[in-house]
């Protein structure tokens, strides 16, 4: 461990855990609820969202809870026909109203027999059995979400999987967001088949950047080993909420620019 670059990402997390970074960072979506379930499904979308630019991904994410009522739980679980008629036409980026219908109907299949989004990905759907890998639970929740009827394969590219060799970023940021919990309430904590400690770096280009700038991230791909090897390093900052570094890393690259 360089104890260095430990001081420096420590300081970069304080400085960026703070509930001021809500209001310019997509978590601000789930942040606007207090039901658990609209949390996740917010949280959910936000993240599916989360490439390009921040304003835009949050402005997409708001119009969309707009359509669904600012109930999202209530509109996935109770909706008619002619309501789905406003979600025609949605569209960011790649994502566009196919995709977000096939979600629409995951999300009412799943929680008609589930009371969280957290069983999608720590409980198999085959056989009720109780998965406490992050790799296998990534990989297990694209193939459930993609498990009903005529699921079109279009959707399945914002969905990844490390078995693709993703880095799985959007989602180990929604999980991020699900899982981790401290003082400073930017994260929700409201899930807990799995701990904080066991959770993935969302890397990105620019998270990727940044950790092989500072030497902490050699390989050269920014694949899921790649992932798997910047959690590592972090872990050897801090064993027990390694995934801290999120802020510090994205916020560098990012907000900072830093190269």
């Amino acid at each position: 461990m360089n104890e260095e670059i430990k001081k420096i990402l420590d300081q970069k997390v304080k400085q960026y855990n703070q509930i001021s970074f809500i209001a310019k960072d997509p978590i601000c979506i789930p942040h606007l609820f207090q039901k658990q379930q609209d949390i996740e499904i917010a949280a959910f979308f936000a993240a599916i969202f989360a490439w390009g630019n921040r304003t835009t991904i949050i402005n997409k994410s708001t119009e969309l809870m707009q359509k669904m009522d600012h109930a999202p739980h209530a509109f996935c679980l109770h909706h008619q026909p002619n309501d789905l008629k406003k979600l025609f036409g949605f569209k960011h980026r790649t994502f566009n109203d196919t995709d977000l219908l096939y979600c629409i109907a995951f999300l009412k299949a799943h929680y008609e027999h589930h009371e969280s989004l957290e069983s999608a990905f720590f409980v198999r759907h085959t056989d009720g059995k109780k998965i406490n890998n992050i790799t296998e639970a990534l990989i297990h929740f694209q193939q459930y979400f993609m498990s009903l009827e005529d699921a079109p394969q279009r959707t399945k590219k914002h969905i990844s999987s490390p078995a693709a060799g993703s880095t799985c970023k959007r989602l180990n940021m929604f999980l991020r967001w699900m899982v981790r919990k401290d003082h400073t309430g930017v994260d929700f904590g409201i899930w807990s088949a799995i701990k904080p400690s066991e959770l993935i770096i969302p890397i990105d280009v620019h998270v990727a950047r940044i950790a092989r700038t500072l030497g902490i991230l050699k390989r050269p791909q920014t694949d899921w080993e790649a992932a798997l090897e910047l959690t590592n390093y972090c872990r050897t900052l801090d064993s027990k909420d390694p995934v801290k570094y999120d802020f510090a890393l994205f916020s560098l690259g990012v907000i900072e620019k830093m190269i």
